[in-house]
């Protein structure tokens, strides 16, 4: 049995080794570029920790880690983009540094290795393996798709948003999860339960989130804080503050961000003197809490090593406890 931080190892080695082609070099540099700069790789060691349920034979599973690491990068490219994003793990984006057309190529090029590198799956668990990977691909499609449609909509509710992130962040958790699974050879019911804890394990992730850009730390982030409140975005915090404002409150929050007579800082200052006025922060933790809880109760309905299951849920709650 492996910790979290040894599966971290193993895909760290793995993503270095993968070999790319020198030429055409700014179709490949940008790969290369991008999967150098860091991040969690939370995606992976969870497929490595569900694998880890089932299976000591953790090589076999680095393949479909490193396709998701691949996939989640192309689905960053392609983000950054969309919203112009000119920074991307404290570093320029590809979309920065060589422009647009490269980083859509780019990107395609890593969904096509994410596919060859998925191909590696044992021929009896192939065709499940894709059918999962194929269904979350669309599904997080489908949540950029809904959250640039919220940029347009003057009204979004709780429920859709919880539904946008659930697509856009929660299920890309839930496929790797089930991909680790199923190479481990988890039964349907197993794999059942994992894929709702790793669901409601995303969207408290991202409510997380949202609740750090607004009120995390500067010198942990790495950034600003209040970047969503600059870009008007409808977070969690965002929504539920416009449910409970009153109308001189619902003004402040609407258009503060457009306000050319604001500094930045300012902006986000009056924008979080009504979520402080409203327990903004308080609420958003409660549901961070709620969505936690109900994570961990589908690990509990698992009938395996304790010791094994108990692995993946301290590597839950270390995301919990983060502060960036």
């Amino acid at each position: 049995m492996q910790t979290a931080e040894k599966y971290l190892e193993l895909v760290e080695n793995y993503l270095v080794q993968l070999e790319f082609s020198e030429e055409p070099e700014r179709l490949y540099t940008p790969i290369s570029y991008s999967l150098a700069g860091g991040g969690k790789r939370l995606r992976p060691v969870l497929l490595m920790l569900a694998h880890g349920l089932f299976s000591d034979e953790a090589q076999q599973a680095l393949p479909a880690a490193a396709a998701i690491e691949l996939f989640h990068n192309f689905t960053l490219l392609h983000d950054d983009i969309m919203d112009h994003a000119l920074i991307r793990r404290g570093k320029p984006s590809v979309y920065a540094k060589w422009g647009e057309n490269v980083a859509i190529l780019s990107g395609d090029a890593m969904m096509i290795a994410a596919y060859q590198l998925l191909g590696k799956t044992q021929s009896e668990r192939l065709a499940q393996v894709l059918s999962v990977f194929n269904r979350t691909a669309l599904e997080v499609c489908e949540g950029q798709q809904y959250d640039m449609d919220f940029e347009e909509q003057e009204k979004v509710s709780v429920v859709e948003y919880m539904r946008m992130i659930e697509l856009k962040t929660s299920v890309l958790l839930a496929g790797a999860v089930v991909i680790g699974a199923i190479l481990g050879g988890a039964s349907e019911k197993e794999c059942q339960l994992l894929y709702r804890f790793a669901i409601e394990l995303g969207l408290a992730f991202q409510l997380q989130d949202d609740l750090l850009d607004s009120y995390g730390e500067k010198a942990l982030l790495g950034k600003a804080i209040g970047g969503d409140i600059l870009e008007g975005k409808k977070t969690y915090l965002m929504i539920t503050a416009m449910s409970h404002a009153n109308e001189e409150q619902r003004a402040i929050l609407r258009s503060t961000h457009k306000n050319p007579l604001l500094s930045d800082e300012e902006k986000v200052a009056a924008v979080k003197a009504v979520y402080d006025a409203l327990d903004i922060p308080h609420l958003t933790e409660q549901q961070i809490g709620l969505r936690f809880e109900r994570a961990l109760a589908q690990l509990n309905a698992l009938t395996l090593d304790p010791e094994r299951v108990q692995r993946l849920r301290t590597y839950a709650e270390s995301l919990m406890g983060r502060k960036k």
